[in-house]
């Protein structure tokens, strides 16, 4: 996600006014948020679901509805959203 200078503030008080409800959501077992290393207006949130269904569930939850409808008057750029399954692991 790539906020604008004066946006990033308000998506950190956001993100972490709401990480453990979002975390707590059923199928969520982890939630992480990363930061560039090279732009300080770009970050990342990085969840594990339990299946497809789960994320679904959340996202036509309420929670996400008011996080999302604010975070993303946030953007200096539209965002994009993947999701990726484990296909290789190397241990």
């Amino acid at each position: 996600m790539h906020f604008t200078e004066a946006g990033v503030e308000e998506f950190l008080q956001i993100f972490n006014k709401n990480k453990t409800a979002i975390r707590n959501f059923p199928g969520c077992s982890h939630l992480q948020l990363l930061k560039d290393v090279d732009d300080p207006t770009i970050y990342t949130t990085l969840s594990y679901w339990d299946k497809k269904e789960s994320l679904e569930n959340y996202r036509k939850s309420d929670l996400f509805g008011q996080v999302w409808g604010r975070v993303k008057t946030l953007f200096s750029e539209r965002s994009q959203a993947f999701s990726l399954e484990k296909f290789i692991e190397v241990a």
